[in-house]
């Protein structure tokens, strides 16, 4: 199969309604938000387009999207077959952790993040009335590789205050995935502290060759019997616009939480048919993607070298997210904000991601490598 990647033109892409593409002046080329520069796998293309011929566009059913996650996680995760009946439909992965947080956290108590985290996180947990204890993931300066801190993360969650432990996993935006082992100490330590663990997996299907993903509600351990995690096919088949996600909670302990969540009726009905074609034919697909996406997050360091040798970059075990550490450059605080000005090209704010982010920015190399190129290139000249 062809990549996905290298098959849309920029007069295509520039043609498209969504905010990756309209956010900015058409001089600037975005490579921001988690959109893919892709069109849709066929198998979803032909779902929906079949969807619209019959009118099929009012409340959404869960349909069989619970039992295609179950497949698709049985056949990529391992073996691993969580039980379609301890799903529920959901909208979208932080309406998922909203939608739980007051169920399993007093008001005023605290959730631990790790930082760099995921912007969105932070506003959700606020929203909710909780506040937000930021352990930061430890960083080899020599390398720019990310590993948990385990032991930061035992202080934090030993904290009085702290009820809730949200991982993201992989990482958003370092693209860290944890072992098995690092992923048991987690399970250790919330038990011993009390807290509850919830689970964004939304990157597990972008793990690269030779990346070992392994699910935390999978875990033989009690903390993750009361976990509740959340998936969704937005992320890895470009369809974030059309709200499907899941929340499941294998084991006893979560699922009593999670069969407690009122009823959401904010998902949509094309996100499900799209998200059931995804995850039960379209894995072809998804191999084309993550050997284009592999290519692509190689690409990006040679380009780096080449062009901005002073820019760090560790190319990540999962997500189409690079991390950028461009301190050395002289941009200063954000140098998001000095590329678009300067080179026009639409980065993400690292200072956004907390404090860990100063000086850096977040790259999507979701796109073809003559634009990845072309913003490397733009980077270059606005620094020079």
């Amino acid at each position: 199969m062809d990549n996905p990647l290298e098959l849309l033109s920029t007069a295509e892409l520039r043609a498209r309604r969504s905010i990756k593409w309209r956010a900015y002046d058409r001089d600037v080329l975005p490579l921001w938000v988690a959109e893919m520069d892709t069109p849709l796998a066929p198998a979803i293309a032909a779902a929906l387009t079949a969807a619209i011929a019959r009118g099929d566009t009012g409340y959404a059913h869960p349909g069989r999207l619970a039992e295609a996650f179950a497949g698709f996680a049985q056949r990529r995760h391992g073996g691993w077959l969580p039980d379609p009946g301890r799903m529920r439909l959901i909208p979208d992965v932080n309406t998922g952790i909203a939608a739980v947080l007051p169920l399993v956290t007093g008001p005023g108590s605290a959730v631990v993040i790790n930082t760099p985290a995921y912007p969105p996180f932070t506003r959700t947990i606020t929203a909710v009335g909780r506040r937000v204890v930021a352990s930061p993931l430890r960083r080899d300066e020599n390398t720019g590789e990310y590993a948990l801190d385990l032991d930061r993360l035992a202080d934090d969650l030993a904290r009085r205050d702290v009820s809730a432990y949200l991982l993201c996993h992989p990482h958003n935006p370092t693209g860290l995935v944890a072992s098995r082992a690092d992923l048991m100490t987690i399970a250790d330590l919330a038990s011993a502290h009390d807290v509850q663990v919830i689970v964004d997996e939304i990157h597990a299907p972008l793990c690269y060759p030779g990346v070992s993903f392994t699910p935390f509600t999978s875990l033989p351990h009690a903390a993750a019997d009361g976990a509740v995690a959340f998936v969704s096919p937005s992320k890895a088949w470009h369809l974030p616009g059309l709200k499907a996600a899941l929340a499941l909670a294998p084991g006893d302990a979560g699922w009593a939480t999670l069969r407690s969540v009122p009823p959401d009726h904010g998902a949509g009905i094309l996100g499900v048919i799209a998200g059931e074609a995804a995850y039960t034919a379209s894995d072809d697909w998804l191999d084309a993607l993550l050997a284009g996406l592999d290519d692509n997050r190689r690409l990006l360091a040679t380009l780096l070298t080449e062009r901005l040798p002073g820019a760090g970059y560790r190319p990540p075990d999962a997500t189409y997210l690079a991390w950028l550490d461009l301190r050395a450059l002289g941009l200063g605080d954000d140098p998001a904000a000095v590329l678009l000005d300067r080179g026009r090209v639409a980065l993400s704010a690292g200072p956004a991601f907390g404090a860990p982010g100063l000086g850096f920015a977040r790259l999507n190399f979701a796109t073809s490598a003559a634009r990845l190129a072309e913003a490397v290139d733009r980077m270059a000249v606005a620094v020079e």
